[in-house]
């Protein structure tokens, strides 16, 4: 519809009508409002895959590589069709709006949410996360441009008011969701936190320069729960409260209007860009609708193979990679992770996938009928005990895998009973009359020993094992967080002594108290073998074999929403796990499993470093790929990894009296390691493919057709394959301007593109260099400006590595 179209939709309606649809109806749609032909809209969480309406692991998604993975791609026209599947995903379940990309940026290593967000460098996030809006919107499905802005770190994050200078603001924090705008995203979602002494629903940026300067038509929807006062708001240009039927919104925000203390005008423009997002989705009569699509071909499985492949990054080769399995005879794969990784971090984005491929599972794949595969899973790592699952469990009733779930009344009566696969319910179905959930199973034990029960939740809680009460009281709630009341709370855990081969009947309950969330979660840990021995067995079969494959990683709770980490040091034993596997193999290749950075102390030791972030449901087919040889490791890192924690220039994530300064201005990640003189121990833009490359020749012009300060530079670099093998390489540009009369970082990405050659081929890389790369925001006249003089250019393979230089005057 045009613009007129809708403004006439909007007079056919009055005010309580106009205000009735700016609060969600439920905690996931939108309201209908027949009169105007309008129906719900249905939003669900991303960016790894599109859960839907509902927390049930019934209910399968495809499950993409993490966000920090997909920013490893350098790659848009890859990330534009991971756009494309989570669009399909949407429509297959129905659903309008995903809530993604995560546009905030990795500032400091130790952001809880730091796998959910694209990259450290305000460029790579900026084109990563608009080739994947634009993948997504190709296919009449929303994408949000998230969270609308400075929400990069998780401590205190529905409070914290973060402090940041205006330059800084735009130039780096703002960048990527300006970006989003001109890319054409259709919503912005709002943060909780506050900037500059005003939290962001309330905040003037809605207005300038999101909808006024950048032009944004789309509609401003709040994190979940975000708006919290009325007329502040309402004035401010937050078009949507989520999620709904209640809020600060609704009769409150008809009588301000009334009263004069809010425009209606301003409803008026809230309801035209949520009229204007129904029609660009289908949600408006006439409209197109949004009829269930699948992706082409069944090809799904396939593009997710090749994205674990492409933003696999390869710190380090000694020669040992690609393998040729035809000379394998035996092949030791080490560690937890190996035969149950992390696939995804904790928190909104989590989904559940239908298939999963595990390292283990992945290389025996590749190997089986030519080496024999010899899995010592080493010591426990620690970490929160896991969930009852049906792999342990069984319904006590029909003897199925899985667990039973039932809802009761206050005096014990049944209401329902569902046969559920996993004994974290964030959902259960609940009726009026619910007062109490209940998670049941028989639990299959192996060796005897001391196993450890847990249950997680608000309220009154109970957990009995075979007749014995491990925990019972009434635990109340300490946090207004959701990510915690509803995906991650508490636990509480007892131990029992049991013996080998039996069937403990496991029995948690909880009160559905008013304000405690409906979460429920049920984990068991079975006995922990002898760490010694099990370390020992690892080396044995590590010297056994002619390779052997270590996966480490991080814990369930070390990276999650809600919190930010307070380590970077690998869980449990696992780094001296590498370092023994290392020494008694020196043909030792070590795939990291994690979200973000971690140390790595014994990187010089091992053979091959391979990082393989979060890496989605095909990680170990991928991973396969990757170790022989079918598909080249394609990753770049799209952040800075320094050896320890103690090195990272910018590493404060906690609030001071509810402020959290960003007092290094504009130097983050590779800036800040710059600017210290320290070298990390890997660059951003870091990675290793399976040929080398001979960087021979750069030239910079500026553009013909607007030649002096403000002009975009044409950048062309020389490359060779010096290697034995076909390859792909990133050119990164960066630009650099030391004699300055306004403060810069020391460089900065400018541009990036990727070339592929034959052995010995030589190919020119061409880099557009945008005219904005050049500008700087001036503060005190609040405008953007170009300074004129010489620039420096440099090419290379990371921000630490550009053996080019050139110059341009401008």
């Amino acid at each position: 519809m045009t613009r007129d179209e809708l403004l006439r939709l909007v007079g056919r309606l009055d005010l309580e009508r106009k205000v009735g649809l700016l609060t969600g109806a439920t905690v996931w749609r939108t309201r209908a409002e027949p009169a105007v032909g309008l129906r719900e809209m249905v939003f669900s969480d991303g960016p790894a895959g599109v859960r839907g309406e509902e927390w049930d692991e019934r209910r399968s998604s495809m499950l993409l590589p993490s966000a920090s993975a997909l920013g490893a791609l350098w790659d848009e026209r890859l990330a534009g069709e991971l756009g494309e599947l989570l669009a399909f995903e949407a429509r297959r379940k129905g659903v309008h709006a995903v809530l993604a990309p995560t546009l905030n940026l990795h500032r400091t290593p130790l952001g809880g949410r730091h796998f959910e967000c694209l990259a450290e460098d305000p460029e790579l996030a900026a084109r990563t996360g608009a080739a994947l809006i634009r993948g997504v919107q190709r296919h009449g499905v929303a994408a949000t441009a998230k969270h609308y802005v400075a929400n990069d770190s998780e401590t205190e994050r529905l409070t914290l008011d973060v402090r940041v200078d205006e330059r800084t603001l735009r130039e780096v924090y703002l960048a990527p969701f300006e970006a989003a705008v001109r890319a054409g995203v259709w919503l912005v979602m709002s943060a909780y936190n506050g900037v500059n002494g005003t939290t962001m629903t309330e905040n003037g940026l809605l207005a300038e320069p999101l909808k006024g300067e950048w032009g944004f038509d789309g509609a401003v929807v709040s994190d979940w729960g975000a708006v919290r006062r009325t007329e502040q708001s309402a004035v401010a240009g937050q078009d949507l409260a989520m999620p709904g039927p209640e809020g600060p919104w609704g009769a409150a925000l008809v009588a301000a209007v009334r009263s004069g203390t809010v425009p209606e005008q301003a409803i008026d423009d809230k309801v035209l860009r949520l009229l204007t997002l129904a029609d660009r989705v289908g949600a408006l009569a006439g409209g197109r609708g949004l009829p269930p699509r699948a992706w082409p071909g069944g090809t799904a499985r396939r593009l997710l193979r090749r994205a674990v492949a492409a933003g696999t990054v390869l710190l380090r080769n000694e020669d040992i990679l690609p393998l040729d399995a035809s000379a394998l005879r035996s092949v030791a794969v080490i560690g937890r992770h190996a035969c149950a990784p992390r696939l995804q971090g904790e928190g909104s984005a989590g989904v559940f996938p239908a298939e999963v491929v595990t390292p283990l599972e992945g290389i025996r794949a590749r190997l089986r009928g030519r080496a024999r595969i010899l899995h010592a899973p080493g010591p426990d790592l620690g970490g929160q005990p896991r969930p009852l699952d049906a792999s342990r469990c069984a319904n006590p009733l029909t003897g199925e895998p899985g667990v039973l779930l039932r809802v009761l009344t206050a005096d014990g009566r049944e209401l329902s009973s569902e046969h559920r696969l996993s004994g974290r319910q964030l959902e259960p179905p609940v009726t009026p009359e619910a007062h109490t959930v209940e998670v049941s199973a028989l639990l299959r034990t192996g060796e005897e020993g001391k196993w450890t029960f847990g249950v997680g939740g608000y309220g009154r809680m109970s957990l009995v094992v075979d007749g014995q009460d491990l925990v019972e009281g009434e635990f109340t709630r300490d946090t207004e967080d959701p990510a915690v009341i509803h995906l991650d709370p508490p636990r509480r855990h007892a131990s029992v002594w049991l013996p080998a081969g039996h069937r403990a009947h496991v029995v948690a309950r909880r009160e559905l108290a008013p304000d405690t969330g409906r979460a429920l979660v049920v984990t068991a840990t079975e006995p922990e073998p002898d760490p010694e021995q099990a370390l020992a067995e690892a080396v044995e079969a590590a010297r056994a074999a002619d390779v052997a494959v270590v996966v480490v990683g991080t814990t369930e709770g070390s990276e999650a929403e809600g919190h930010d980490r307070t380590s970077l040091t690998l869980p449990g034993r696992q780094d001296e796990l590498v370092a023994a596997v290392a020494a008694a193999n020196p043909r030792t290749v070590v795939v990291v499993n994690s979200g973000g950075p971690v140390e790595l102390p014994w990187r010089e030791q091992a053979g091959a470093v391979l990082l393989s972030w979060f890496p989605g449901q095909e990680a170990g087919a991928g991973l396969a790929d990757v170790l022989f040889g079918r598909a080249e490791p394609g990753g770049r890192l799209p952040t800075t990894w320094g050896a320890t924690l103690a090195d990272a220039p910018v590493r404060e994530t906690r609030p001071r009296d509810g402020t959290l300064a960003y007092t290094e201005g504009l130097h983050i990640g590779y800036r800040a390691w710059l600017r210290s003189g320290r070298a990390p121990a890997y660059w951003f833009g870091h990675g290793l493919g399976y040929t080398t490359w001979s960087y021979e020749l750069l030239r910079a012009v500026r553009r013909q057709e607007r030649q002096g300060a403000g002009a975009a530079l044409d950048v062309e670099v020389r490359v060779r394959n010096t290697g034995p093998r076909p390859g792909r390489e990133v050119v990164q540009v960066y630009l650099a301007r030391p004699d300055s009369a306004v403060e810069r970082p020391v460089r900065w990405l400018a541009g990036f593109t990727a070339v592929r050659a034959e052995p010995g081929e030589t190919v020119t890389a061409s880099v557009e260099v945008p005219a904005r790369m050049l500008r700087h925001w001036e503060a005190e006249e609040h405008r953007w400006r170009t300074e004129a003089g010489v620039w420096q250019v440099l090419a290379g393979r990371s921000a630490g590595d550009l053996p080019l230089t050139a110059t341009v005057r401008g």
